[in-house]
């Protein structure tokens, strides 16, 4: 069969290249066409259609400024859909483009699966009724989206979590050579992951290494995100504080904690083990207007959320400050804070209902 996969952002491209890769054991004459990055395009063996980075606006006001591009992508991306033919189309999360192709898709008789869910739970519940109308199948990963969904009257399906499955694959590593080989001294690491695009990585990583001078015996990683290049992440370094690229998930199996902007980070810092504040803070305009829109959600993290409960400490828009900042990464380093933390993860990962995510999301999609 003919599939087209429109995964946005780098979270997507890592889901969507563990998607292929199960895909293809399934169905051995898979053909792919997909919007992603270069996860996908190393297991289907071609480049994408579009790269993420090329894909990703941040906020209220960068959306506005970008909307003629935002507006062409779809334009071209269903021109490309309508000449392609696929018989799957597969949307990974993105739901403010992918929602719009999802409509057009289904009017041209094409199979329509959502593959993890855009996070309607906390806002813009009303594009539930859209889903109903243009989606065939519902993938969910979190435990909680099947009941969101079944009040809905949509029949989603929980596959499990594919970090689960990205996790379990890492090979073994040494920390001593993890450093030897990135030029790291042998103190302990921090690691900062300040997100993935620069505005927002320039504003927290000021924020996160506003602490150094408060934990010397430690030095800071960078976890440099794939859309960004060295020369960015160059005026944030100094003797102690350093970078790498590409490889946030060994320099979390090599960290004794991490400062994480919210976000996906948040859950695999944790399904990694590692002990974590999680750090948000937005322009003041596009704070205010998302905290008058989302609603009946008590975290930020999907750590929290999922658990449905604070194992992991928030430093939200004012709170996230070096005092509070200080605090709470000295807690997470040492201590009973640090253990009743990482006793939660083992329950988290139990909650999460182990691998096997990417296999039983192809087999819905290929065998219906």
């Amino acid at each position: 069969m003919k599939y087209y996969i429109i995964a946005g952002e780098a979270s997507g491209d890592l889901h969507g290249s563990n998607l292929i890769k199960a895909i293809q054991e399934k169905d051995r004459n898979a053909e792919f066409r997909f919007w992603g990055g270069d996860l996908m395009a190393k297991v289907a063996s071609k480049e994408p259609v579009k790269h993420y980075r090329d894909l990703a606006f941040m906020g209220f006001l960068e959306v506005a400024k970008n909307l003629k591009t935002i507006l062409n992508n779809i334009k071209f991306c269903k021109e490309d859909i309508k000449e392609y033919r696929p018989d799957v189309l597969i949307l990974i999360d993105y739901p403010g483009f992918n929602l719009r192709i999802a409509e057009f898709a289904k009017k041209l008789g094409i199979k329509v699966v959502y593959y993890i869910s855009p996070q309607l739970w906390a806002w813009k519940e009303g594009r539930v009724e859209q889903i109903k109308k243009f989606v065939d199948e519902m993938l969910v990963i979190l435990p909680f989206e099947k009941d969101f969904y079944k009040k809905h009257q949509v029949d989603a399906h929980f596959v499990g979590h594919p970090l689960l499955d990205a996790i379990s694959d890492l090979p073994p590593i040494d920390a001593g050579t993890f450093k030897k080989e990135n030029g790291l001294n042998n103190k302990e690491i921090i690691a900062l992951l300040p997100g993935s695009r620069e505005q927002e990585v320039s504003k927290m990583l000021q924020m996160m290494l506003s602490v150094r001078p408060y934990f010397e015996d430690y030095q800071f990683v960078i976890a440099g995100a794939p859309s960004l290049p060295k020369s960015f992440y160059e005026k944030f370094s100094d003797e102690n504080v350093h970078f790498v690229s590409n490889k946030t998930y060994d320099l979390l199996r090599c960290s004794k904690a991490a400062l994480v902007t919210s976000g996906t980070a948040t859950l695999e810092t944790a399904l990694l083990n590692v002990p974590e504040v999680v750090c948000y803070k937005g322009s003041r305009i596009s704070y205010e207007i998302g905290k008058r829109l989302i609603k009946n959600i008590k975290y930020i993290s999907l750590v929290n959320l999922i658990m449905d409960r604070e194992i992991v400490t928030e430093l939200i828009q004012d709170e996230l400050n070096t005092n509070n900042l200080v605090d709470e990464l000295g807690r997470v380093l040492e201590g009973d804070q640090r253990q009743q933390m990482l006793q939660n993860y083992r329950e988290l990962r139990e909650k999460l209902g182990g691998k096997g995510a990417s296999g039983h999301a192809a087999e819905i999609i290929v065998n219906g």
